[in-house]
């Protein structure tokens, strides 16, 4: 049910400047249920036992308050050292990366609700041009945590594109949000068989996106090593390109198919998702160095993204959330752009609206199936050595049993495998190593 908003501005509890500072409260999981773990409930409940009274008073006063009545009653800084029972930080200030992509929404949005704060973390987040960036700087070390393209904790630790660091991705950040954008002049070239010769602009090469643009061209009957071109670029450089003439289209995450259309340059082709419904986009990560040497931090870090992706899967929460996100600090685009993303209901250049819910998805479990299929096209392209054990080595960076647990703790759903069934390009695949080959 959607909360009533006032007329006159403010939210509808009549305790916030407005409904994307409501939702912003709301996103650490009520009031009540934030403090139902360790020493906070216990100390809450020590002072106000009664029920009835203990919910009044924070309808009244609000969590922020509240918790600062518990702390003055604990030693100094007790609360953001335990972590909600998982031990001193090790580690307080955090560096995170991020690209100004709607992907990013759960990080971004962790850090402007908040989110970070609640863990006890001061967490500075940091807008990169760019994944190969994002990728230097974590090795290097000047990045703690980062989000990544999921295929990226791969193929770091595998030693691809890049000296092999073990890299750890507790979590996906979303899933689809991406889309094939081509120019408009190719309006009437939408079978990709007619495509040989044409220039595409993906963002990484070891990206699903790289994979998915192969695989759909493969499927066409094109070599994608001969046939086309593929430039790696950018995000935010993506529509400039396609405005030059540089490229005739491409394959990225929003909200830069939404700002082509926007702009008038091009149309979107067809969504990844129309590929693989829920295939994996981006996560976060860091080194299994940091993760090991700091796990209350990472654990800390872990749970705060888990509770914004939550809540940015909520559709109700979508036009509140663009309002905090799309500004300068975050995405610096513009706000119907990134409405049209959240929200699903969207203009595509040729004069439709289209309604896709599922446009954008942020469901945080790893499944290590997706890694295998990952593998197996890091593989079938040269980049993988053949006879990898793809199996272990998904296995051992995607924490599907660490994402389990910090998942079951904060109330979510979670599944009982680690493994499941895909259907890419209308077809199954059951996550064999190899399987992904063809």
């Amino acid at each position: 049910m959607k909360a009533h908003v006032p007329a006159g501005g403010g939210c509808s509890c009549g305790r916030h400047d407005s409904e994307a500072q409501h939702l912003a409260d709301a996103a650490g999981e009520g009031d009540e249920a934030f403090l139902q773990r360790g020493l906070q409930v216990a100390m809450l409940r020590a002072m106000v036992p009664d029920p009835r009274t203990r919910r009044a008073f924070l309808r009244a006063v609000g969590l922020g308050p509240a918790l600062a009545a518990v702390s003055s009653v604990l030693p100094g800084g007790a609360l953001e050292a335990l972590a909600q029972g998982g031990g001193p930080l090790e580690k307080r200030d955090l560096r995170v990366g991020f690209l100004p992509i709607t992907c990013a929404t759960p990080i971004i949005f962790a850090h402007a609700a908040g989110l970070y704060a609640k863990e006890g973390l001061n967490v500075t987040i940091e807008r990169t041009a760019g994944w190969a960036l994002v990728r230097d700087r974590l090795i290097a070390g000047e990045f703690d945590v980062s989000q990544m393209l999921s295929p990226m904790p791969l193929a770091i630790s595998a030693g691809l594109g890049s000296s092999a660091v073990p890299m750890v991705m507790p979590a996906l950040v979303n899933l689809n949000g991406n889309a094939i954008t081509l120019h408009m002049k190719h309006k009437d070239r939408r079978d990709p068989k007619t495509w040989k010769g044409m220039r595409f602009g993906i963002p990484f090469e070891f990206s699903m996106h790289n994979f998915l643009l192969r695989a759909y061209l493969s499927e066409a009957g094109l070599d994608p090593d001969k046939d086309v071109q593929m430039r790696v670029l950018a995000p935010a450089d993506m529509v400039a390109n396609l405005k030059a003439g540089n490229i005739d289209g491409f394959i990225v995450a929003e909200p830069f198919n939404q700002r082509a259309v926007f702009e008038g340059l091009g149309f979107i082709h067809m969504l990844t998702s129309e590929l693989w419904d829920g295939h994996p986009c981006c996560a976060y990560g860091s080194t299994a160095q940091f993760a090991r040497q700091n796990p209350n931090t990472f654990a800390a870090f872990v749970r705060a993204v888990l509770r914004a992706t939550r809540f940015a899967n909520n559709m109700d929460n979508r036009k509140a959330i663009a309002e905090m996100v799309h500004g300068p600090t975050y995405l610096n685009q513009p706000l119907t752009v990134v409405e049209q993303v959240l929200s699903g209901r969207f203009a595509d250049g040729l004069g439709n609206v289209r309604d896709v819910p599922g446009r954008i998805s942020f469901e945080p479990f790893p499944w290590q199936s997706m890694a295998v299929w990952m593998l197996g096209q890091m593989e079938r392209w040269g980049h993988l050595k053949p006879g990898t054990n793809i199996k272990a080595l998904a296995e051992q960076v995607f924490l599907a049993t660490d994402a389990r647990k910090h998942m079951a703790e904060l109330g979510m759903d979670v599944p009982k495998t680690n493994f499941r069934r895909h259907i890419v390009l209308g077809r199954p695949f059951d996550a064999v190593p190899g399987a992904a080959r063809g």
